[in-house]
Order: structure tokens, then C-alpha cells, then sequence
């Protein structure tokens, strides 16, 4: 009986610890682009230095700003990304500027951000063949 009673109460805090866990579906990328609406065409300097055209004015040995964010379309607005030790920074290479990337942890909804735990991506486009004159 003490054995049964153990076990319900540890599955009862399990529940409670991942009531607000969720997941969300978006466009993967930086701050800066996500609030200029550049999903296509994102500057990558923005994923080193946190916006368009640093390079300009970023000098060797300053740390690095890098903001990602996932864009939820059907909410209209975006996600800031906090990683935890579950999911290491380099992971999210294969999801960044790509859409439908979804993200699995804690969300805030009061700061509007995502304590990832976890990250799938969708797979990558397939090869195409072009026609035309190279």
C-alpha cells in the first residue's frame, strides 16, 4: 500500500512540474529580423551581432548578442528562446530560418518566452535539379 501511495504522489508531481510545458510551431530566426518581418531574406550578421549591417561597426573580441526567437504565424508575434541543458546552442543550426521548427518547454506567457527543453526540425528540402543555363 506505501509502495502505491509513493507512486501516485510521484506521478502527481510529475503532472504539476510539467503543467506549463507546451509546445509551439514556427519560423525560427533572430530578434531583429522577426521584428522587421525579413524571413526570406534575414541577415545572418543579425545571428552574430543581433542586427543588420553590424559588421560595419562590430570589432574583433566583442561578445557575441545573438537573440533567436520563434515566430508563431498563427499568433502573429514571436518567442524568445532561453536554452536549457537539455538543449546545447548548437542543435538549433539545422532549424535556423526555417519554418515549421517546433519547440518544446515551459512557456511564459507573461515575458513571451520559451524555456526550450527540446527542438525538432523539420527535415531538409530535398535535391531539385535545375533547368536553365548555368
Amino acid at each position: 500500500m506505501k509502495k502505491l501511495i509513493a507512486v501516485l504522489i510521484t506521478l502527481l508531481l510529475s503532472v504539476v512540474a510539467n503543467a506549463n510545458e507546451g509546445k509551439k510551431e514556427g519560423f525560427l530566426t533572430t530578434k531583429w529580423c522577426a521584428e522587421r518581418g525579413y524571413f526570406s531574406s534575414c541577415r545572418l550578421e543579425s545571428y552574430f551581432c543581433g542586427e543588420g549591417e553590424c559588421f560595419q561597426k562590430w570589432e574583433t573580441g566583442e561578445p557575441e548578442t545573438e537573440e533567436l526567437v520563434l515566430f508563431v504565424h498563427d499568433e502573429g508575434k514571436y518567442y524568445n528562446i532561453k536554452l536549457t541543458s537539455n538543449l546545447p546552442r548548437y542543435e538549433l543550426d539545422e532549424a535556423t530560418n526555417r519554418n515549421k521548427v517546433k519547440m518544446i518547454g515551459k512557456i511564459d506567457e507573461a515575458t513571451n518566452t520559451i524555456h526550450a527543453l527540446e527542438m525538432k526540425a523539420p527535415p531538409p528540402p530535398g535535391k531539385s535539379f535545375f533547368k536553365g543555363c548555368l
